[in-house]
């Protein structure tokens, strides 16, 4: 079955494939959308909505404080008061002006051990591997996976838990991992806080936990190590996740029982495809993925339409412009973005109507 996809907005947005083939989108409880988009040595913050009304200009921008740290997932805070960098070397809270709030000091993510830290001491190391942060939902803690200890006896990744205020640790959970890179997930129950490792070919590690205020509960879910956190939706209670190598698409309750479960797509007389990593709820009800573009099969590069509570697949989607065969970024409120490279067009679509 072909469901037909409406043109609601396109504005032209310098980076925007960033918000869908990457970590620059930030959603929050409050149904706010942003994009954080690195532009030379700054941040800027936009909120989508007022990209699509009109409004080129970010809502927010800040300085970004490491020359030549290029890595790291960040956050903004819900008010876009504050933003909070995951550096190589420290988290680091900054003000709009670039003015220094605080600092989280840990240990290098540089891949080599021992190697030594000279001149400045932020100066940046070798290697690609990072953390990611992120700010909760009311602006109160600020979530970060980092590395603590300073050697190879020492070294050891950790989940922790920071007062948004002073960066004064709250909490730290322990992690058996050896990261590559991470993202945050804030749940829109404004409780639980999801973090997703990559470990390259070794795997993925997903976690989900809250903080009550004096103890730091996680559910470890990682007994096969090969699920990548997808999304979450006001709508449900759990969330969503796709198998590291494509080979299907899962909903989970938040404890991870697999509610329901979907492999790998396929149309008629056509061999199955593995599916995407771009993939979440349009809105509680729908579900967008995508399947894999290969050398071997490029038309077979398509997004799809699943049910969000069975992810019983309703169809394949067609775009009145012709194919769209790139990544997707739904953004839960009954719509999807594309992102067209070559125009630097940002695109938000809709299921036309029946």
């Amino acid at each position: 079955m072909s469901i037909t996809a409406q043109l609601s907005d396109s504005v032209e947005l310098p980076g925007g494939t960033a918000l869908v083939n990457g970590f620059a989108f930030e959603s929050r409880a409050d149904a706010s959308r942003r994009a954080l988009l690195q532009n030379g040595h700054e941040l800027e913050v936009y909120d989508l909505y007022e990209v699509f009304s009109g409004e080129p200009a970010p809502t927010a921008v800040f300085p970004l404080p490491w020359p030549g740290w290029e890595s790291g997932v960040h956050s903004v805070s819900p008010d876009a008061s504050f933003a909070v960098f995951s550096g190589q070397r420290a988290v680091r809270a900054v003000g709009p002006r670039g003015e220094l709030l605080w600092e989280y000091r840990h240990g290098c993510w540089g891949p080599e051990f021992g190697h030594p830290h000279t001149g400045d001491e932020q100066e940046v190391c070798r290697g690609l591997e990072h953390g990611s942060c992120r700010v909760s939902d009311d602006g109160r803690l600020v979530w970060a996976h980092v590395v603590l200890g300073w050697d190879e006896q020492e070294w050891q990744e950790f989940w922790v838990v920071l007062d948004a205020r002073d960066g004064r640790e709250l909490a730290r959970l322990p992690l058996d991992s050896a990261a590559s890179g991470s993202h945050h997930v804030s749940h829109p129950d404004g409780v639980h806080m999801g973090l997703c490792i990559g470990m390259g070919q070794d795997g993925i590690l997903l976690h989900w936990a809250r903080w009550d205020g004096e103890k730091l509960t996680d559910w470890d879910l990682n007994e096969g190590l090969d699920r990548i956190l997808a999304d979450v939706h006001s709508g449900h209670a759990g969330f969503l996740t796709v198998e590291h190598y494509g080979s299907d698409l899962r909903l989970h309750a938040l404890d991870g029982a697999v509610l329901a479960e979907v492999a790998s797509a396929s149309c008629e007389d056509e061999e199955p495809v593995g599916w995407d990593y771009g993939c979440g709820f349009v809105d509680a009800d729908t579900v967008i993925a995508s399947t894999v573009e290969s050398d071997e099969a490029p038309d077979r590069a398509r997004h799809w339409m699943l049910d969000a509570r069975t992810l019983k697949v309703r169809g394949t989607i067609s775009y009145p412009t012709g194919p769209v065969d790139g990544d997707v970024r739904p953004l839960g409120d009954g719509t999807w973005l594309t992102y067209d490279g070559r125009s630097g067009t940002l695109n938000r679509w809709s299921e036309a109507a029946s």
